[in-house]
């Protein structure tokens, strides 16, 4: 029963789907593949998501277990004022994300709190509403205990709801989602190896470095030599040209 319900949901997929989002899957699979350390990819993506799941709205976040809440937000379509409400009220309020983020895949806010329900929410009528967000789809990703990132894609109030097409086409992305957003945490350079990086791209010397952040010559080789490291470059020359290549400074 549960091999013929997936073929269904794969054949549901493969219907509905344009010639025109079938290139924009395979768009979104090389971006995410060709990701680097210095890429934020949850914005591009999650536009491109928009596009490919036919949503209206869309928001990603990064779940932090020790400030407890969710934080770095990447928002589509959304008020910046009714988001800076979020961060500070109601995703203290929010009945539905942690009940998908249990979940550990995609999955539809229905799932987890009938609409009748969550419309009788202040976190519907006062935050969801006022974007008119209405028929929400959200993939949360963990790398075991670690929260990767998550996308959350609605579509406005009077729209088709999410479907099968929709799950099976996030489904299908997940572990590109995944293995895109662990390798940055893995390999991304410090907040001080960045700056330094940054600088080696302007053509400052290790002294330059030193004077400008104020750092030991030694402690800015060391933090070159980690940077060099995390990307495979073998010289500052490779790094710096990797860095202005994925910066659009050449």
């Amino acid at each position: 029963m549960i091999r013929k319900q997936r073929a269904a949901a794969v054949d549901q997929v493969i219907r509905d789907i344009t010639l025109q989002e079938m290139q924009l899957f395979g768009d979104i699979v090389t971006r995410l593949n060709r990701a680097g350390p210095w890429d934020d990819i949850r914005g591009p993506v999650l536009g491109d998501l928009a596009r490919l799941l036919r949503a209206d709205y869309g928001a990603s976040y990064i779940w932090s277990e020790a400030s407890g809440r969710f934080g770095n937000a990447t928002i589509l379509n959304m008020d910046p004022d009714n988001i800076a409400r979020y961060d500070d009220w109601f995703q203290y309020r929010d009945p539905v994300t942690h009940r998908v983020r249990a979940l550990a895949r995609p999955a539809l806010v229905d799932e987890v709190m009938p609409r009748e329900d969550l419309r009788r929410t202040e976190f519907y009528t006062d935050f969801l509403a006022r974007d008119g967000l209405s028929h929400g789809i959200n993939l949360f990703l963990k790398d075991g205990a670690r929260d990767l990132g998550d996308f959350r894609l609605w579509r406005a109030h009077g729209t088709p709801d999410f479907g099968d097409r929709e799950l099976g086409l996030l489904s299908a992305l997940e572990p590109f989602l995944k293995a895109a957003l662990r390798s940055q945490q893995d390999t991304a350079l410090t907040p001080r190896e960045a700056e330094v990086v940054r600088l080696v791209a302007r053509g400052c010397t290790d002294r330059d470095i030193s004077r400008i952040l104020g750092i030991r010559h030694g402690t800015v080789r060391t933090h070159l030599g980690r940077a060099m490291a995390k990307e495979g470059c073998a010289n500052r020359s490779e790094l710096a040209a990797l860095y202005s290549s994925r910066s659009g400074l050449n």
